[in-house]
């Protein structure tokens, strides 16, 4: 059985904007976590790349553009790399052993409000948007913003023009009621990209049960990430920590919903043993002493793939 691996979430491409002399293939070693040389050596069969703008670069549409440019001039010119915006493009992808590379934005700051820019940014490609990273911006509250508001009137319309347009939604790193407005507002399904149980680490970044419960009512996919602040307390967080987070989001129900989401080239601190995509196959391995062969292909890839060939435009 192929045990093909899809991460939805790293942040390679922030890296390439701040190192505008980095490549992702042949890459200067100790830079990236995500290279094209890992993603191949892993069975990668999907990576989704975000644009995330630090926070001192942030506020204008150029940076945005200037990692899809990255994104199109360094990680597409790889051999075996391949645009994912749409149905077909999956099919064709997995056929030819190709890793699909799908792009999403991860905070909406740099757009202002304007949903133009947004329908510009899905002709480049986009097909998942994060309205927010941790704190406020024109769209919503994040995770981290102390008076913990919800979507505001640009934010609703951003929801609904993503709806439109078959952008997915992802609701990691917003407020607990900016999500629920999100789930309220969304007339297609939603995912959390990089997020953990809350009810196994009170982690701010992590779900609540009812949030979970949500997601999977709407059809939507948890993307469990190996960030270890959101895994486990203390200093040795293992992969076996990383295994109560499935447990607990399959004990709920999850089991079709379950993605991974790693977050690396986004963390500065690894769980043990997981620090780069070649290195996943301890997961793998892991899942497998605790879940059958179907169900570990399910979650290091099936439900993701499953997923996209349903909530991709045709």
């Amino acid at each position: 059985m192929s045990f093909g691996v899809a991460d939805f979430h790293c942040d390679v491409l922030s890296k390439l904007l701040v190192h505008p002399h980095l490549t992702f293939q042949k890459s200067e070693p100790g830079m990236l976590d995500v290279t094209y040389e890992r993603l191949k050596e892993s069975g990668a069969v999907l990576q989704t790349f975000a644009v995330y703008i630090p926070e001192k670069l942030n506020g204008s549409i150029e940076p945005i553009l200037e990692c899809i440019d990255h994104f199109y001039q360094k990680v597409l010119t790889c051999p075996d790399m391949m645009l994912i915006r749409n149905q077909s493009d999956l099919t064709a992808s997995l056929a030819s052993g190709k890793i699909g590379a799908l792009l999403s934005l991860e905070g909406v700051d740099g757009l202002q409000g304007s949903i133009p820019f947004l329908r510009l940014l899905h002709r480049l490609g986009v097909r998942a948007a994060g309205l927010t990273w941790n704190h406020a911006n024109w769209a919503a509250d994040g995770v981290m913003e102390p008076r913990g508001g919800g979507l505001t009137a640009k934010g609703k319309a951003f929801v609904a023009e993503c709806d439109k347009l078959g952008i997915l939604v992802d609701v990691s790193h917003l407020s607990e009621r900016a999500f629920w407005d999100v789930a309220d507002l969304a007339e297609r399904t939603i995912i959390a990209s990089h997020s953990n149980a809350k009810a196994i680490l009170n982690h701010p970044r992590n779900l609540t049960d009812d949030q979970i419960k949500a997601i999977i009512a709407l059809q939507g996919l948890i993307g469990i990430t190996y960030v270890p602040w959101f895994v486990a307390e203390g200093e040795q967080v293992s992969v076996d920590h990383v295994l109560r987070h499935v447990d607990h989001v399959g004990g709920l129900g999850g089991e079709h919903h379950i993605m991974l989401g790693s977050d690396f080239d986004g963390i500065d601190k690894y769980v043990n043993g997981l620090t780069h995509p070649g290195e996943v196959y301890r997961l793998r391995e892991a899942l497998l002493k605790n879940y059958t062969e179907e169900q570990t292909k399910r979650f290091l890839s099936g439900n993701a793939l499953s997923f996209l060939n349903e909530n991709l435009p045709e």
